[in-house]
Formats: C-alpha cells, structure tokens, sequence
C-alpha cells in the first residue's frame, strides 16, 4: 500500500531553533496515526508541515502523492489547530454553513453538530461559547467534506471524559473509512487509542511503532514507561 504522507529528511528552524531535525516517516491510510510527546517536541510543526502551512529548512513533505499544501490538496486536507478557526462573532450553524458551502456539504451540517455534541448549542454565537466548545465547533468545521487526510493537533484538550471518548470512537471511525488521521497528543492514554504511533522528543522521531510493539521492545507495562526507557536508551548514546 502506498503512504498517505511521506515525509523525507524534513527539517525546519524556527526562531533560530532547530524545530524538526530530519524526520522521515511515512503514514498509512485506514488508520489512526498518534504524534506523541511533550511541549516543544516538534508534534505541531510536523502537523502544519503536512497541511502545507509551514516553511520548511530543508526535506520533503508529500500528501496524497501531492506536494504538501498544493491545490489538489483543497477539500482533501482537513486540519484542525490547536486554537479556535472559526467566526466568533456568528452562530454554531452560521459557521458551519460557511464552510459547508465552500466544501460543497450542505448535507452534512446537522451530523457533524450531533458528532460533535453541540446540538443544544447549534444556533448559539461561538462568542458566548466556553473554550472546550468552540474548539468542538472547530472539529466539527474539519469533518465536513469527509477529509481523506485529517489532521488534529490536541482536538481533545480541556473536554469532559464523555466526549473525548466519543470523539476518539470517531476519529476511528473516520480512519475505518478509509482516511488518514493523525493525532497529536501529550496524554500518553490517548496514544493508546492510536493504532499507531510517532514518539517525538527535540524534533526527532524516537520510535514510530503499534503501542503494543512499542510496549514489547521496552519491556514496560504502559506507554508512559516505554517512552521513559526510549529516552534514557537515546541519553546513553
């Protein structure tokens, strides 16, 4: 099966620092893709670099057989940023609308409201909405269209239990249809959900595994241990 995205050498310096240092990795389709690892580990570099919105130092990034951020990549390409990108100052389906006409998915307004949770919110302005909510109304915004690649950088922060396991049931079901989804993450019981994983540290890729596979090589009992074990065995290097 040929990779979704295919990232080779790829390398980017911001602000003076060294963001990604030379990451190759490809990624499958059909399948939940988690990018783990702490603040500043290079997890939201690498999902702009693949929605074509990053400058890159050096390397390649393919989508879809695509040049990353090219325009067959329109309507192909989901992403959802870690901060709100929708219209404060208009409703839940105001919003939605907006996009849907633009991605040609009237049709799909009121399911993606339902998958999101926000039904008794849909003709409420984003303004008046907490923060987990219109970070809803941003996911919801992304699966219109049903994306062949969609990309969640921390969709789940600051929501209740309920939903996040509701929404993790979705992006698997979106993954099950076919698409490519890729996840990033801190939350070390999320990557469980994932049916594979890129652990990043530094901008450097220290392992990209099942989370079974993961838990095997290291001999630890949970994910949190594995990536504990993978960076001491990179400090005695």
């Amino acid at each position: 099966m040929t990779p979704s995205v295919v990232l080779r050498d790829l390398r980017v310096v911001r602000g003076g620092t060294a963001a990604l240092r030379g990451v190759t990795l490809d990624v499958e389709s059909g399948r939940i893709t988690g990018l783990v690892g702490p603040s500043g580990s290079g997890k939201t570099t690498l999902i702009r670099s693949i929605a074509g919105v990053q400058r890159l130092t050096g390397g390649s990034v393919r989508v879809l057989d695509q040049p990353a951020g090219s325009a067959r990549l329109r309507g192909r390409v989901a992403y959802m940023t870690q901060s709100p990108s929708v219209y404060a100052d208009v409703t839940v389906r105001e919003n939605l609308a907006f996009f849907a006409r633009i991605l040609r998915a009237e049709g799909e307004i009121d399911a993606v409201v339902a998958t999101v949770g926000l039904e008794e919110h849909r003709d409420q302005v984003v303004a008046t909405l907490s923060g987990g909510e219109r970070a809803r109304v941003s996911l919801a915004a992304a699966l219109l269209g049903r994306p062949d690649v969609l990309l969640l950088d921390e969709p789940t922060v600051g929501l209740d239990p309920v939903l996040r396991r509701d929404l993790w049931a979705t992006f698997a079901g979106v993954a099950a249809g076919g698409a490519t989804v890729i996840v990033s993450s801190h939350v070390m019981d999320e990557a469980e959900r994932c049916d594979h994983l890129v652990l990043l540290r530094d901008g450097g890729v220290l392992a990209s595994a099942t989370p079974a596979a993961l838990r095997d090589e290291t001999g630890a009992r949970d994910l949190d241990g594995a990536f504990l074990v993978l960076i001491e065995r990179t400090a005695d290097r």
